[in-house]
C-alpha cells in the first residue's frame, strides 16, 4: 500500500515571535489578539502553518524559551481563551498552529523544579539533574551556551543542578520515566486543542549523558523520541520537526524516516555554520564563500534519502541574523538579493520556513553600544570577552554581525509610529529603515519581495516537481553561481542563482520553455553564455 504525501512536504511554514509581530494593547509587547488581527496577511501570503515560538507563563529570562507552566498563557500574549481563538481563527484560514515545545529544560520558576530544589527527599527531585560537588567545585567540565559551567550551585541542599543554558533554565532529567509521562501528558493536551504540530526545541539534547559529558545525541535519544511518537502525536496528521545542532545527513535520516517513528523532519545548522572559524564560537567571524554554501546545501539535497526522510528548508529565525544582511546586501541591492536567496531555497526539496518580515526584506539593526542589547546571549557574551581581553569594537561588530536581537525587531507594518507595530514603545527598538520597508509598501508593489514569496509558496503548492522531484546540482559553473535541475518524469525545471554582488558568467546547453521567476526586469533568452547580473536568479522550464 503506497503512503499517502504528508500536507506537511508541500507545505509551506512561517515563523511568529509573538513578543515583536503585532502588539494589540499598546503596551510595547506582541500578543495573540495581535497575530489574530493579521491572520487575513498570513493568508494572503499563502502559507499553510504557523510555527509560533513559546506563548507559555514564563519569567522570561530567556524570552519565554524558560517555561513555567507548559498549560497556561503568558499573560503578556493574552489568555487561553486568545489561544483557541487563535487555532480557530487559523483553521478558517487553512492554517495549522505549529507549537514550539521546550522539553529539554523548564524555567526554575516552575512547579517540579520549585519543589525538586526544596528537599533531597521531594517526589521531583528526579525530574532534575543533580550531583554532588567533586572537590568542592562542579561535577564536571560541561559548559552553558550561554557562557560559563553548565553547573549551578543550590545552597539549600548542598548540591548543583545542570543547566545547559541560563541558570534559570534547569535541565529536566529525561531517564526518569516520570518525566517522560509529564512531558506526553502535557502535549496531549494540546493535541487535543487541535493544534498542527510541534517544533522541538533542542531537542538533541534530551539523551544527554551527563556524567559522560555527553551533549547531543545521547545513547538514549531515538528511544525517547519513539516513545513519545508513540505516546502523543504518533496517530495525527501532525508535523514534527526538531532543532538539531549536530545532525548530520545520516543523523538526519534517523530522526525524519517515517518506518522509525519518530519527527516528520529536523532542522540541521551546517549552512548557519559557515561563516564563522572553524571550532569556534558563532560570535568568531570569517568570510561569506558562496562556494561553501553550495557546498553544504548540496550535501543535504544528495545525501538524505527523501523517499524515506525529510529536510527543512530555512534562512532565518529567531536566533538567526537576517540573510539580506548576513550574506545578501541589505543596501544596494536589498530587494534582489532577498529574492534571490527566496528562489534559491524555496525551490528545492525539503519544507521551506520563512521567518516574520523575511518575506518582505526585513534588514538587521546595527548597534553601538552594548546598552542597546536586550539578548541575554549576547550580553553574557560581551561581558565574558570584555573580560578576556576583546575590545569594545570588536565585541560589537560580531554581535551586529550574529546577535539574535537583529531577527527581533518589531515587525515592520506601515509608516506609523513604531512601523504600526505597537501604539506604545516597543519592547526592543524598531529598525530605523521601516519608512520604506514596510507591509504595506510590499503589498502595494507588485515586483516587492513579498511579491516573490507569493509567487513561490503558488508554485510549491501548484507543482509536484518542487516537492517530489530530483535533485541535479549542475557542476561546472563558477564558484559564486549555484544552479541546479529538478526533474520529475519529462518534466525538468532550472534554477540558477547568482551569489555574489559581482556578475557572474553562467553557461548550460539547457533551452527554456518558460520563465517561472526572475528577480531583474530582463533575462537573457540564450544562456549558452549568459553574463549574470549581481545576485540574479530565475527559475524556468527547460526542454
Amino acid at each position: 500500500m503506497m503512503r499517502m504525501q504528508p500536507w506537511w512536504q508541500s507545505a509551506v511554514i512561517y515563523q511568529i515571535y509573538p513578543k515583536s509581530f503585532q502588539d494589540s494593547n499598546g503596551d510595547g509587547v506582541g500578543d495573540i489578539p495581535g497575530i489574530i488581527s493579521r491572520l487575513d496577511y498570513l493568508q494572503q501570503l499563502g502559507i499553510d502553518a504557523i510555527w509560533l515560538s513559546p506563548v507559555y507563563q514564563s519569567p522570561g529570562e530567556d524570552n519565554g524559551y524558560d517555561i513555567a507552566n507548559y498549560e497556561a498563557i503568558d499573560p503578556q500574549f493574552g489568555t487561553m481563551a486568545d489561544m483557541d481563538q487563535f487555532i480557530s481563527e487559523a483553521r478558517k484560514r487553512h492554517i495549522r498552529i505549529v507549537m514550539d515545545l521546550v522539553v529539554n529544560h523548564t524555567s526554575d520558576q516552575h512547579e517540579w523544579f520549585l519543589s525538586s530544589r526544596s528537599s533531597r527527599d521531594s517526589p521531583y527531585r528526579d525530574f532534575y539533574i543533580w550531583r554532588d560537588p567533586v572537590d568542592g567545585h562542579e561535577p564536571n567540565q560541561l559548559t552553558s551556551t550561554f557562557s560559563g559551567s553548565a553547573w549551578q550551585f543550590d545552597k539549600k541542599t548542598g548540591q548543583y543542578y545542570l543547566h545547559f543554558f541560563g541558570p534559570g533554565q534547569p535541565d529536566l532529567n529525561w531517564s526518569n520515566p516520570q518525566v517522560r509521562n509529564a512531558i506526553y501528558q502535557m502535549m496531549n493536551f494540546w493535541i487535543d486543542k487541535g493544534i498542527g504540530g510541534f517544533r522541538m526545541d533542542v531537542i538533541d539534547l534530551i539523551g544527554k549523558d551527563p556524567d559522560l559529558e555527553i551533549r547531543e545525541n545521547g545513547p538514549s535519544l531515538h528511544q525517547y523520541l519513539k516513545e513519545m511518537h508513540g505516546k502523543t502525536f504518533g496517530p495525527h496528521d501532525l508535523m514534527t520537526v526538531g532543532e538539531t545542532w549536530g545532525a548530520t545527513p545520516k543523523i538526519a535520516q534517523q530522526y525524519s524516516d517515517p518506518r522509525r517513528e519518530e519527527l516528520s523532519m529536523v532542522f540541521q545548522f551546517e549552512a548557519m555554520q559557515i561563516d564563522q572559524q572553524p571550532g569556534k564560537e558563532k560570535w568568531d567571524l570569517r568570510k561569506f564563500r558562496p562556494v561553501e554554501l553550495k557546498q553544504v546545501l548540496t550535501k543535504w539535497q544528495e545525501q538524505l534519502d527523501y523517499a524515506h526522510g525529510w529536510n527543512s528548508l530555512f534562512w532565518n529565525n529567531h536566533d538567526l541574523p537576517r540573510i539580506v544582511s548576513r550574506w545578501g546586501d541589505d543596501q544596494k541591492y536589498r530587494v534582489r538579493s532577498a529574492k534571490m536567496f527566496a528562489i534559491l531555497l524555496h525551490l528545492l526539496r525539503g519544507t521551506p520556513y520563512i521567518y516574520q518580515g523575511e518575506e518582505i526584506g526585513m534588514t538587521n539593526y546595527p548597534i553601538s553600544s552594548i546598552d542597546e542589547v536586550n539578548d541575554v546571549e549576547s550580553v553574557n557574551m560581551y561581558r565574558e570577552r570584555i573580560a578576556s581581553g576583546y575590545s569594545k569594537a570588536e565585541i560589537i561588530q560580531s554581535i551586529n554581525v550574529k546577535g539574535r536581537d537583529n531577527a527581533r525587531t518589531p515587525m515592520q507594518w506601515n509608516e506609523s509610529a513604531y512601523a504600526g507595530f505597537s501604539a506604545g514603545k516597543p519592547w526592543l527598538h524598531v529598525n530605523n529603515n521601516f519608512h520604506a520597508i514596510n507591509v504595506a509598501a510590499a503589498r502595494a508593489d507588485s515586483n516587492s519581495v513579498f511579491s516573490t514569496y507569493q509567487q513561490l509558496i503558488r508554485l510549491r503548492h501548484n507543482n509536484p516537481i518542487v516537492v517530489k522531484g530530483s535533485f541535479d546540482l549542475i557542476n561546472h559553473t563558477v564558484p559564486e553561481v549555484m544552479a541546479y535541475h529538478r526533474v520529475l518524469g519529462d518534466e525538468r525545471w532550472l534554477v540558477v542563482a547568482n551569489l555574489s554582488g559581482h556578475k557572474q558568467f553562467f553557461k548550460t546547453e539547457d533551452q527554456i520553455k518558460k520563465v517561472l521567476l526572475n528577480n531583474i526586469d530582463t533575462i537573457p533568452d540564450d544562456l549558452q553564455n549568459a553574463e549574470l547580473a549581481p545576485y540574479q536568479a530565475f527559475a524556468a522550464i527547460i526542454v
